[in-house]
């Protein structure tokens, strides 16, 4: 999965992107370098980052989908959105799937919303909310708490008239966790995976990778951390893999795959 961000204040690509014209170009230069999805978002959901409108919100992100389509692509894309008003405006323009990182939790309407789409939608597990997530993110036990929470929430989104095959699992990588329960969900992911639910992982350029490594201040510095904790996630079991650096992500799973299929 691509990242395809209009926003000017996402964390590491905020403003990359000023019209239309050039998103979809880097769109479609993402799938020429073996993006299978494009993720299309219009608000920026890093810590500290101040809510948009969905007014807002469709005007950045609408275009973009509207013009991939009309520049030839029919792959899936993804609206990066937790307000069913702009869901469902993407959804006409020919989105495919409904990323939300509240989990369809962030208005009373997203259940009803996402069961009329009929379109893929991914839970994601957030602690809090992105303006404050981070102040002081605090779990007895990270793993079964966050896959017990994803299990649940998944249960009363099918109970709403979402279908099972419809729904992707996402751990919430960097949103309200520390680095140590990023590491944690990581190593565990194989248990959220043998659920059943495919599962979506991006840890893309997150600070957990500045932890690690205290030189990768700056988000574009922090590709080799990115790489790694892809392979690991598609290791453990992963469906998609949410990337900013797609060429070099395809490169390091073909050659992961290549050594799995030559091993016993």
């Amino acid at each position: 999965m691509g990242i395809v961000n209009v926003t000017p204040d996402s964390f590491s690509d905020g403003g990359r992107l000023a019209d239309v014209e050039a998103a979809v170009a880097y769109g479609l230069t993402l799938t020429e370098q073996g993006a299978d999805i494009l993720d299309v978002g219009g608000e920026s959901t890093r810590p500290g980052a101040e809510p948009v409108d969905a007014d807002q919100e469709i005007a950045r992100a609408i275009p973009v989908i509207e013009g991939l389509r009309l520049a030839g692509w029919n792959g899936p894309v993804s609206i990066d959105t937790m307000k069913p008003q702009v869901a469902r405006a993407a959804v006409a323009a020919g989105a495919t799937m409904w990323n939300d990182v509240s989990a369809l939790g962030h208005a009373p309407d997203g259940l009803e919303t996402a069961a009329s789409l009929g379109c893929d939608v991914v839970l994601m597990h957030m602690r809090g909310q992105p303006r404050t997530m981070q102040e002081a993110p605090d779990y007895t036990d990270v793993v079964p708490e966050v896959f017990e929470w994803l299990l649940a929430r998944a249960r009363v989104v099918m109970a709403a008239g979402v279908a099972r095959e419809r729904i992707w699992l996402d751990p919430g990588i960097g949103f309200g966790k520390t680095a140590d329960h990023n590491l944690a969900l990581t190593a565990h992911l194989d248990r959220l995976t043998a659920t059943g639910f495919p599962v979506l992982y991006g840890a893309s350029r997150k600070r957990t990778i500045q932890s690690i490594d205290p030189t990768a201040t700056d988000a574009g510095d922090r590709l080799g951390g990115s790489l790694a904790l892809a392979l690991e996630a598609a290791r453990r079991g992963a469906s998609i893999i949410r990337v900013h650096d797609v060429r070099e992500t395809v490169q390091a799973l073909k050659v992961q795959a290549a050594v799995a299929d030559a091993g016993p």
